[in-house]
């Protein structure tokens, strides 16, 4: 499987999304909402071949990557930031689909938060 192989699946995904920008983040095929990226392909050394790098809050990725190991890891790099790699050849269409909608949600959720506050503080 190549890398734009890998990522054919999750643009396909990624385009039934609402605002859903199909560009690239760290030289890699990136699924962004309102300019933040949500989904990517893994762009560090320490990374498998053929991996995306999903957003999600730190519990969801731990479940994760306890429930199933095979499918999803982390790497020293990924450690600190909200997100879960994930071996696409390995992951069920179900469950990419799952990822990415609830990742969409994740970032999403996080400017409308923002926004929402910087509202009440100017009333």
């Amino acid at each position: 499987m190549t890398r734009a192989t890998a990522f054919k699946r999750v643009e396909s995904i990624g385009r039934t999304l609402p605002e859903v920008e199909v560009t690239t983040a760290w030289g890699q095929p990136a699924l962004k909402v309102h300019g933040r990226m949500f989904a990517c392909m893994a762009s560090h050394k320490s990374a498998e071949p053929d991996t995306l790098v999903v957003m999600m809050d730190f519990p969801d990725r731990d479940a994760l990557t306890e429930d199933d190991p095979d499918t999803y890891y982390l790497k020293d790099h990924y450690v600190g930031y909200p997100c879960v790699l994930v071996r696409l050849p390995r992951v069920q269409p179900d469950a990419l689909r799952d990822l990415l909608v609830g990742a969409h949600r994740y970032v999403s959720g996080k400017r409308k938060r923002t926004t929402s506050r910087s509202k009440l503080i100017d009333r």
